[in-house]
């Protein structure tokens, strides 16, 4: 998902956020990735017979108009579409007794993992709010000399790829040479874990192309032991971003090391908008040619087709945004958005909150 995608999904998440139902009578689906659509239609027919019984009229009729128009809707589909869909559907006339049913089809730019039939006084958005915060992924490591957890996080949501254990037995009373000979045992049973570990590492990684950095957390010093002994390569090495003291290298040790990181992850998108901008401001000083700001130079710069890049500061207004972002997919342009929570940032909003690289000089 782009930045104009992002932005467009956004749109319609803070629109549907508005509607507040005078009853219960605002329908949420959400059809999982890879699930039967055949199962979701026969449970919304069951959902027809519930409402039925809803005593108020108005709001039986509104509940059981909205549900067959998202039967008709998923009609359209031959199966579930590949990352799930979330369909929201109801009366949001804002005058009690009279109906205004819309209905919203959204396929998400990440799989959906959850399950949801609702029928409230307000739509569930949370499952896409989350996402909308998944501007790259992170892999996630915890490991002990026990076991070792491998995870994802992508936004708020953290995906578990696998879990190993070592064999490596716990401490037992020994003296003499019984203790040296098992703690060699025990030291060579933790480095082939190690590498195990490693090597899945490198399996689930390695080819990501959106993966943003490596997490890394355990305790103790297993976690530089492992980068130390693991054989981790190079190239998945300097991905590691962050290393955390975790008391866990299972599941709940996934949320810790996110929860502990998150300086780090913050500081990884504020660090990427500070470079793309210093690097427009230069282009500015010393090239003047080669870049333009402010809505109607970069406007017209991507109506002739000179816009290779442009940047938009999120506090441009809405119907600027939508234009520009619609001009550049017209023209191939790409696109970035930008806060105002930077110093770059913020002297880029005082400068018009737009600028744009150039393939080619143009008369404004």
């Amino acid at each position: 998902m782009d930045d104009a995608d992002r932005f467009k999904l956004k749109e319609i998440v803070d629109e549907l956020g508005k509607y507040k139902g005078r009853h219960t009578e605002l329908i949420s689906v959400y059809v999982p990735a890879g699930y039967n659509l055949n199962l979701i239609n026969t449970q919304l027919e069951t959902e027809k017979g519930t409402a039925s019984n809803i005593k108020s009229k108005n709001t039986r009729k509104n509940v059981l108009d909205a549900l067959e128009r998202i039967l008709r809707n998923f009609k359209l589909y031959k199966g579930t579409p590949e990352k799930g869909i979330a369909i929201f559907c109801g009366n949001i006339a804002a005058q009690e007794g009279v109906q205004d049913i819309k209905l919203w089809a959204i396929e998400p730019p990440f799989p959906l993992k959850v399950k949801v039939y609702r029928c409230d006084q307000e739509f569930l958005l949370d499952p896409i709010k989350e996402m909308l915060e998944a501007t790259e992924v992170y892999g996630l490591i915890v490991i002990e000399r026990k076991e070792a957890t491998l995870g994802l996080l992508e936004g708020k949501m953290i995906k578990i790829l696998k879990k190993m254990t070592s064999g490596v037995p716990g401490k037992v009373r020994a003296g003499g040479q019984s203790a040296a000979r098992f703690s060699r045992i025990t030291e060579s049973l933790a480095k082939e874990f190690y590498k195990r570990v490693a090597e899945s590492a490198k399996i689930e990684f390695f080819e990501m192309k959106k993966l943003k950095g490596i997490l890394l957390g355990g305790p103790g010093p297993t976690k530089e032991d492992f980068l130390k002994e693991g054989e981790l390569p190079t190239a998945l090495k300097e991905k590691v971003i962050a290393i955390k003291d975790i008391g866990y290298a299972d599941e709940f040790g996934l949320q810790m090391l996110v929860e502990a990181s998150t300086d780090v992850l913050s500081q990884q998108e504020i660090t990427k908008e500070k470079q793309l901008l210093q690097s427009f401001f230069l282009m500015l000083a010393t090239k003047k040619e080669k870049v333009s700001y402010g809505f109607e130079e970069v406007k017209k710069a991507l109506e002739v087709g000179a816009a290779e890049k442009i940047i938009i500061s999120s506090v441009l207004k809405k119907e600027q945004i939508n234009e520009l972002i619609e001009l550049a997919k017209n023209t191939g342009a790409s696109l970035e958005m930008v806060s105002d929570e930077t110093g770059e940032g913020l002297e880029f909003k005082n400068l018009g909150g737009v600028g744009a690289f150039l393939r080619f000089q143009f008369q404004f």
